[in-house]
């Protein structure tokens, strides 16, 4: 009878123990979890043997086994408040590019200018400027070419840089005749719709949506699949792309800005994971210097567009990854090798102001395309 009381019990104990050990795989810290419960299922099934025995009244036996159970229950308080003290620090950045640099017509401003006279010029009744901070310098050397020239204030008047959804809000509203932007989440599409506004989208160029891991990762190239499996939490650790052993940490985005909005375009009806706060990064800025930065380790990755990581934030820790064995470089982008590319819009609402036709019409000309290029995009032309 005893025999068959030790022999149930180990088996009990041992299918409960693969259970919790198959389930703490699923689980982000496996790799602590699924050895601590193989440890103590075989722990809890040396006790039962040891009570089938009768060893159990010995006290040097209670005693280990009481000491052995307290190493594993310290093990994992120790290993949960070290996972609480990481996620206590603060790693989201509002670190950004500067863009007063790019102001039209200020002194040494990094705004490009066409060789020639403009074709087009726009004397009164400016329209109001609004979009995303990547796509800045492009519309600033719009206006410094096309515009009056006086003091364009980034944080009042007619050309501002709000971010991609405060701009698009704005259009929407009536307080921005044009937003410059990457395609309008389906979201940002419902919002529109539910205010009876029809919008339309011009492209005035092109661009490279890019993915970064720190300079010091082995990980050179990862396909669609793999990226898409990334943000979906499926594939957790670099090793199972040929990395190093560590746990990946994915930074995003926050809803609707125009890059988030490309990685969900990406994902193709894939769902993303719910990322830990801290791995929001909330500037576009901040995404790239958390990705080399994370708590000085090198597992992160991130993404942003070609130009904004490669020209506006000067960070020499960022290496690009080559998206099915293509790296985004301008000549794979204008040869239509790298896979990621997507066109940019001036996205209107119906504005009521004169210029705003023939002012989109001039964007896409072969001033306004020069312009673009000369920025560093690709321009619709190529």
């Amino acid at each position: 009878m005893k025999s068959f009381g030790v022999v149930l019990g180990v088996a009990v104990l041992g299918v409960a123990g693969l259970i919790a050990a198959f389930m703490a795989s699923l689980s982000r810290n496996a790799e602590f979890y699924v050895p601590i419960v193989l440890v103590i299922t075989v722990g809890g099934i040396v006790c039962i043997f040891l009570i089938g025995l009768g060893r159990w009244k010995k006290r040097a036996v209670k005693v280990g086994a009481l000491i052995f159970f307290a190493l594993c229950a310290a093990l994992i308080i120790g290993h949960e408040g070290y996972q609480k003290y990481l996620k206590s620090l603060e790693v989201v950045s509002n670190q950004d590019v500067d863009l007063s640099e790019y102001r039209p017509f200020s002194k040494d401003t990094k705004a490009v200018s066409l060789e020639e006279e403009s074709a087009y010029k726009i004397k009164d009744n400016l329209p109001m400027l609004d979009g995303a901070t990547a796509l800045y310098p492009v519309y600033s050397s719009f206006v410094q070419a096309v515009y009056p020239k006086k003091n364009y204030p980034l944080e009042k008047g007619p050309v501002v840089s709000s971010q991609t959804n405060n701009a698009f809000e704005r259009v929407v509203s009536g307080d921005a005749d044009i937003a410059f932007m990457a395609q309008p989440s389906e979201n940002q599409m419902k919002f529109a719709k539910e205010q009876g506004v029809d919008l339309k989208l011009t492209p005035i160029g092109r661009e490279a949506f890019v993915f970064f891991v720190h300079a010091k990762n082995p990980v050179k190239k990862l396909s669609i699949k793999q990226i898409q499996e990334i943000y979906a939490g499926k594939i957790i650790n670099w090793k199972e792309m040929s990395g190093r052993d560590e746990e990946i940490r994915a930074f995003q985005r926050p809803e609707e800005s125009g890059s988030q909005s490309a990685l969900i375009r990406l994902m193709d009806g894939i769902s993303l994971m719910d990322p830990p706060s801290e791995d929001i990064a909330t500037g576009m800025g901040g995404i790239i210097t958390e990705t080399t930065n994370y708590r000085n380790k090198t597992n992160a990755i991130g993404f942003s567009f070609r130009k904004f990581s490669q020209e506006m934030v000067h960070n020499g820790e960022i290496k690009y990854i080559a998206v099915e064995g293509v790296l985004p470089t301008k000549e794979n982008i204008q040869q239509e090798k790298y896979p990621i590319v997507a066109e940019f819009y001036a996205v209107t609402a119906g504005s009521k102001n004169p210029h705003i036709d023939e002012f989109i019409k001039w964007m896409q000309s072969g001033q306004g395309q020069k312009i673009v290029e000369k920025t560093g995009y690709v321009s619709l032309n190529n």
